[in-house]
């Protein structure tokens, strides 16, 4: 299903209810571009989840309404609701244990 890039727009209709992984980051974070292999090799694994990208600098009213401060930020959501937040860098183990918890 690949990886949705999400706005104001369009982040309720993508994403609403569904479980889903939603990674922020900006094209000048280095280590925002490091995940974004890993989140992809997921995103192809795992076909029961939305996936998601918000750019921080075009998305700024995104980022402050799930309260990003750094990134890269990973947000795991549940029926709307954040359960899981992982702030840097993290492995595909990391992301997928918490997936398999859900």
């Amino acid at each position: 299903m690949g990886i949705n890039i999400l706005s104001e727009s369009n982040f309720d209709s993508i994403v609403g209810t569904k479980p889903a992984l939603i990674d922020f980051g900006a094209e000048w974070c280095v280590y925002c571009k490091k995940i974004a292999p890993i989140i992809e090799e997921i995103a192809a694994e795992k076909t029961d989840l939305v996936f998601g990208y918000v750019d921080v600098d075009l998305q700024p009213m995104l980022a402050a309404k799930f309260r990003v401060h750094s990134l890269p930020t990973v947000l795991l959501l549940k029926d709307g609701q954040v359960v899981k937040q992982f702030l840097g860098a993290q492995s595909k183990e990391t992301y997928l244990n918490a997936i398999n918890e859900l």
